[in-house]
């Protein structure tokens, strides 16, 4: 095994460095802008469920039972939604004040990281957890014995995370060349 050169030392070959460093083909940089893509559209869907459920915009949340009107983000669902073995727990968190917070907080939290690139470790196991939680929630799931879009994007998400999907249309490169994230590379 070939040792690197001590500092100051000669330079390897232009013919070494050449073979380490590939160029992107054609179909790698196209695979980091669909990735890039679904990074931007699974940010979208949290932030449109943490506005939504903030804001009452219609779509899922009536303006009546909208946060800021004093409704309850996580009651009517967990209330009434829930089914299966774990049906009792949730009916038990329904519309406590700590599952709000907490369930919008996370809304936000993963929403920024996804659509900015960054932290996209946190948002991925965070918002990984949220994806399970709220699969337990259905147990069993209509469509199927036991998976459904829950699960595959929890998967989505961590495999964004390992391909630093945050790099491409997003603030990735710069977020990861701060010192506080060099430092706590769990940052990422």
């Amino acid at each position: 095994m070939a040792e690197r050169p001590a500092a100051g030392g000669p330079e390897p070959p232009a013919e070494v460095l050449a073979t380490t460093a590939k160029a992107e083909t054609a179909a790698q940089r196209a695979a980091r802008y669909v990735f890039g893509g679904i990074r931007l559209a699974l940010g979208w869907i949290f932030l449109w469920a943490f506005l939504d459920k903030t804001f009452g915009l219609g779509h899922e949340t009536e303006p009546a039972a909208a946060w800021i009107n004093g409704g309850s983000p996580t009651k009517g669902f967990l209330s009434f939604g829930a089914t299966g073995p774990f049906q009792g727990f949730y009916q038990d968190i329904a519309g406590a004040a700590w599952a709000d917070w907490l369930f919008m907080a996370g809304l936000a939290g993963i929403a920024v990281a996804l659509l900015l690139g960054i932290g996209l470790r946190i948002a991925a196991a965070t918002g990984g957890l949220l994806y399970v939680l709220m699969w337990t929630a259905v147990l069993p799931p209509e469509n199927n014995i036991f998976m459904d879009d829950h699960l595959i994007n929890a998967a989505l998400l961590a495999g964004l995370a390992l391909i630093a999907a945050g790099d491409t249309l997003g603030l990735g490169r710069w977020w990861a060349s701060l010192p506080v994230v060099r430092h706590h590379t769990w940052l990422k």
